[in-house]
């Protein structure tokens, strides 16, 4: 499953695996074996029952045996964390509410106004060319800014986090970059111990359930890891729709609720994980899985399930397992829903002759066992100035000719008049020019 052969067609693969019965054995990357749960029901039957499965990999037999190396890339993704993602019982139920809590005080209006000027931000970063990568350009960063916003971030730490998550998301030293989102992690926690806000951050410090600093640095890990990689994924496979479907390429009258709702079904963000741990030795509808051995859900071929194919026409949206099922269900379905509606929107607005810069058929997508997920989308639109940020800013704050700007082709923003010793990342740059 880490191959270039499952990123391109995975649906394929998954077709080939039904062969096995309702899963079948996987490679998720070289040295690592796992059972997929390729059948809808089968999945669902995992994803509820609480009484032959685990979500805690501290009983992965390979891992507790040395069988993993300790910088194996699916360690970030599957190693054990306190945090509700991979705990059971009591103590899920603890974490969990801390974290569902604090996600209801967010509104819709403020996620609205959250995103709209981190898009109208980054819109300006590349309006001026013609030309774009509305993955590397825009998907993947408006997600980070934004839980940099959510998490009340200052300059320093923002840009550390937005770097390290990142690099993490990309495979790129992953060990060093596990560690320096810790380290950047626990300073936040200690500020805003002292300094709370309106934010996610703070809020989880004065929830009730008391979690110690550990536990804090691991649930906003996990809202971050939960939160940035399927929303990067969740724009940039509705946004690739849009503009391939219809004839006109511009998803015809395919609103973008739609394509949002096509994708969750059909290539959800993240296709493969929700990783359980049998109890015992279990036959999941005839396919043995042994105690202790990881056993991965495939929303991406459950929701795809030939046994579906005639009723999923009268199915509901929430039918689909794009956001999980059971305990540990995505609890932030409407917030996700709403950055990548906003999202969308503000480019396709913002850029209305927007087009693909190649061929549907011949767009990369990136290798990985978990993520269904493009590699760039280049497109083409008539270019524009870059003004976006100044028609959403009040007169007190300043306007973008007083603020950095980067030169055409630069991908980080550095200051129009005079260079720096050291260029200031995305978030520092956002801040200096919203003053916020």
């Amino acid at each position: 499953m880490h191959g270039q052969d499952f990123a391109a067609d995975p649906h394929g693969i998954y077709a080939k695996m039904r062969a096995f019965g309702p899963a079948a054995p996987v490679e998720l990357v070289p040295g690592v074996d796992a059972t997929l749960v390729t059948e809808y029901q089968a999945a669902l039957k995992v994803l509820q029952n609480t009484t032959d499965f685990s979500r805690d990999p501290r009983r992965w037999k390979a891992l507790n045996e040395g069988l993993i190396a300790p910088d194996n890339p699916v360690l970030p993704m599957m190693a054990y964390r306190p945090n509700c993602l991979f705990t059971d019982g009591a103590v899920h139920l603890r974490l969990r509410k801390a974290v569902t809590d604090s996600l209801d005080r967010l509104n819709i209006g403020r996620l609205r106004r959250d995103v709209e000027p981190i898009a109208a931000f980054l819109i300006d970063q590349f309006s001026e060319r013609g030309r774009a990568d509305l993955i590397n350009d825009y998907a993947k960063l408006l997600p980070l800014l934004l839980f940099n916003r959510l998490f009340g971030c200052p300059a320093d730490i923002g840009d550390r986090l937005t770097s390290s998550m990142s690099a993490i998301f990309d495979g790129r030293d992953a060990v060093r970059a596990n560690e320096e989102l810790t380290a950047c992690l626990m300073e936040l926690i200690s500020l805003k111990r002292r300094e709370p806000g309106d934010d996610v951050t703070s809020w989880l410090i004065q929830h009730p359930a008391g979690l110690n600093d550990e536990e804090l640095k691991d649930q906003l890990v996990m809202l971050m890891g939960a939160g940035v990689e399927p929303e990067r994924n969740l724009i940039g496979n509705a946004l690739l729709l849009l503009l391939t479907s219809g004839p006109s390429g511009r998803g015809g009258s395919m609103l973008t609720e739609e394509a949002l709702d096509h994708v969750l079904w059909n290539n959800p963000p993240i296709a493969n994980y929700a990783t359980h741990y049998p109890l015992h030795d279990v036959d999941l509808g005839g396919v043995h899985v042994e105690a202790n051995t990881p056993l991965v859900i495939s929303f991406g071929a459950a929701n795809n399930d030939p046994a579906l194919r005639e009723a999923r026409q009268s199915l509901s949206k929430g039918a689909h397992l794009a956001w999980g099922a059971g305990p540990h269900a995505c609890p932030a379905k409407s917030p996700a829903t709403v950055i990548a509606l906003t999202a969308i929107e503000a480019i396709l607005n913002a850029l209305p002759d927007l087009t693909l810069d190649a061929p549907a058929e011949s767009q990369e997508w990136r290798p990985g066992p978990f993520h269904r997920a493009l590699a760039g989308l280049p497109v083409r639109f008539t270019p524009t100035p870059g003004t976006r940020v100044a028609a959403l800013q009040s007169p007190a704050q300043p306007t973008r000719s007083t603020a950095a700007e980067p030169p055409r082709g630069s991908t980080v923003p550095v200051p129009r008049q005079q260079a720096r010793p050291a260029r200031k990342g995305f978030w520092s740059t956002f801040l200096d020019i919203f003053r916020v």
